[in-house]
């Protein structure tokens, strides 16, 4: 599946984190240029520089190939007029956007090109799970295309697996870690990491369920 994410805040990171370790060719627009060079390197997606808002910007991000494209500004204007232009210019077939004042809801509908809205505050989950509902990619985060499921846990004050490395932790078979979310910033999952609580953690496993995975790190 090939994504267009505008936005390379915290939420955009995420859903670029889970989408490019799921093997989606993930695109991620920032329109900070220091963001942008700042993540390069850091995530499984390629990292474009610009305004989403500007169409030129959007084409180069292959905005016209895309299956999804998903708005996650800071901006709601911003975020309206991303889905306006995906929808109505480049024809995407699914648009995504979220809301980040909820008095802007009644906006966020067709009329602008959104095809499904979410609220600021909806968990990674459940976003992505509204993003790709209709791309039959991922259903209920199982991603069959790939044959492997996403599994979220974060790491609390007294879960056990604090202050020890990642290298020390034994995951259930099949089961990598995908990345350590810190601060609302992608790491690395480097096997040196140490964890701290507040950690959250994106696994991929073929085989895990998700208690097997949250008893590992709690």
């Amino acid at each position: 599946m090939k994504v267009v994410i505008a936005g390379a805040g915290r939420l955009g990171c995420q859903i670029a984190q889970v989408l490019g370790a799921a093997r989606n060719d993930v695109t991620l627009i920032e329109a900070d240029d220091d963001v942008a060079d700042g993540l390069a390197d850091r995530l499984p997606a390629r990292l474009l520089a610009g305004d989403a808002c500007e169409p030129s910007v959007l084409e180069e991000a292959g905005a016209l190939t895309a299956d999804l494209v998903i708005a996650t500004t800071g901006e709601d204007e911003d975020n309206l007029v991303i889905c306006l232009l995906a929808k109505r210019q480049f024809a995407a077939p699914r648009v995504v956007a979220r809301i980040n004042d909820t008095e802007n809801t009644w906006l966020f509908d067709q009329r602008w090109g959104v095809d499904a809205a979410v609220p600021a505050a909806t968990p990674l989950i459940s976003l992505i799970e509204e993003a790709t509902s209709a791309t039959d990619t991922v259903a209920l985060l199982r991603l069959s295309k790939a044959g492997v499921n996403v599994i979220e846990t974060t790491i609390g004050p007294r879960s056990r697996a604090v202050g020890r490395v990642l290298a020390d932790i034994p995951v259930p078979a099949g089961t990598v870690v995908a990345a350590v979310i810190r601060d609302g910033e992608p790491t690395a999952p480097a096997a040196e990491l140490r964890l701290q609580p507040g950690d959250e953690l994106l696994l991929v496993s073929h085989s895990a369920t998700e208690k097997e995975v949250h008893t590992a790190f709690q």
